[in-house]
């Protein structure tokens, strides 16, 4: 939606298809809101478009207080997009830019750090390190606002590099103080603080419609013992994984949400999953939450995929039938590779053997993943212990921010990879929306939606032509 009259009309009718795809500012406010914001709208002539929260907030203005528009989804373009941008976004999005600097990122990106500012700032109005400013003080508000950790240990576990620097962000963006903004959260705050015991509690956006039943349904049947687990009944479950991070270790724990509101002319405005984290440093939440993000695929834009998808005669009835289904994606690239070269059970003996065992099991939950190095080691021969050599010495890049087309190259010039399994992983591991499988006879008109039209096809039990 690059037309800001089109923006205007999303703005004034409230449509919330639009939240996290563009940000509009109010001149005479001084704030800046989701397009889906109930405040009433402001006149066409007092309004700032803006494609990211970051430029709107490196323009001077504000987040609104009512509709919290740094808690959207974030915008699919992102995960379209294969481009330098879209792999820079995945990449800060994944705290690339707080533990390894603007450097770290254009090294990954395979450009100068002066190219990688340039081109973002020309295009979303922000460069690298305002953008991971705008996430930062979003992280900041989540450990305010659903723990009891002192401010000055969320002010370093947020990424900031002082308290100062705190503190001036959080006026800057909010218009209150760190302790305003944690009395702002209202209710009985001392019942929803996170302990050690019962986690961070979150809010996982979605837009649109969700069908939780087919992810939960697929993570259950995928689940490697002792790094998963699935728990419940159907439309009430729960599923719980363990999780290596950069500074620690964590314990996921989604719940399987049913939501079937829809809002005037049938549009479903979009919802959330809610999840806790159990992290042994606070440092971790955000790279967890986008790692949850990309398993359940809730940046999606379910929107343009149905219409896509919805006007072919073969797809249209699977699509009626469930729309928002979502494409799974990894919180780690190696697990995805493991299930398909040894299988759910093999990849639960790998990981018996060669997983890091918790420090105090969480239910069924033992083990984190074996690392890919570790992996290596012990399994020399064959395809996986050459994948995961590669992995771990960096001749394959499977991150958020990998080139797909190189790391495909990559991956099929490793001995004894075959073709099924890397299109599994760039569907699953790099989040492409556009895989087709092997030898798959897929039309054109289903591009650039491939891999949600393949969901549709084989949850719906029917063949791929």
């Amino acid at each position: 939606m690059k037309d800001e009259d089109s923006r205007y009309e999303a703005v004034r009718s409230r449509d919330a298809r639009f939240d996290g795809v563009f940000f509009f500012a109010v001149e005479t406010t001084g704030i800046y809101c989701r397009p889906s914001c109930p405040a009433v709208p402001p006149k066409r002539h007092n309004v700032r478009f803006f494609a990211t929260a970051a430029a709107a907030q490196r323009s001077g203005f504000r987040a609104c207080r009512r509709c919290r528009p740094d808690a959207v989804p974030g915008s699919a373009e992102w995960n379209v997009r294969a481009d330098v941008t879209g792999r820079a976004m995945r990449l800060i999005a994944d705290g690339v830019v707080d533990r390894e600097g603007v450097a770290g990122l254009a090294a990954r990106l395979g450009y100068s750090a002066r190219q990688v500012q340039r081109q973002l700032t020309a295009e979303l109005g922000a460069g690298p390190v305002a953008l991971a400013r705008t996430q930062r003080a979003h992280t900041a508000r989540v450990l305010l606002q659903t723990t009891g950790l002192p401010v000055t240990e969320i002010a370093f576990a947020s990424g900031f590099n002082s308290l100062r620097q705190f503190n001036d962000t959080i006026r800057e963006v909010y218009a209150a103080t760190p302790t305003e903004l944690r009395a702002a959260a209202g209710g009985d705050r001392a019942a929803r603080r996170a302990t050690p015991d019962t986690g961070i509690p979150l809010r996982l956006a979605h837009r649109g419609p969700y069908q939780a039943a087919a992810v939960f349904d697929q993570l259950a049947r995928e689940a490697v013992p002792g790094v998963e687990e699935m728990t419940g009944a159907p439309g009430a479950r729960t599923y719980r994984r363990t999780l290596r991070l950069p500074y620690g270790t964590g314990i996921a724990a989604v719940r399987e949400r049913v939501h079937c509101t829809r809002s005037r002319g049938g549009t479903h405005p979009g919802g959330w999953l809610e999840a806790r984290l159990r992290l042994t440093d606070p440092r971790d939440l955000t790279t967890a939450v986008q790692r949850l993000r990309r398993l359940f695929d809730l940046d999606a834009d379910p929107y343009a995929v149905d219409e896509r998808l919805g006007a072919d005669p073969r797809l249209a009835p699977l699509v009626a039938a469930r729309p928002g289904l979502r494409s799974p994606g990894a919180v780690d690239p190696l697990e995805p590779a493991v299930r398909s070269l040894a299988g759910t059970e093999g990849a639960g003996e790998l990981v018996r053997r060669y997983g890091k065992p918790l420090d105090a099991p969480h239910g069924g939950l033992t083990h984190l993943f074996p690392e890919p190095a570790v992996l290596a080691e012990a399994e020399p021969g064959g395809p996986l212990g050459a994948l995961a050599a590669a992995l771990a010495n960096g001749t394959v890049r499977l991150d958020p921010g990998a080139d797909r087309h190189a790391a495909e190259e990559a991956l099929l010039a490793l001995p004894g990879m075959d073709p099924d399994t890397v299109a599994t992983l760039r569907a699953r591991a790099l989040g492409d929306p556009d895989v087709a499988p092997p030898g798959a006879r897929l039309p054109d008109t289903w591009r650039p939606w491939r891999s949600y039209a393949v969901r549709h096809l084989r949850v719906a039990g029917e063949p791929i032509p």
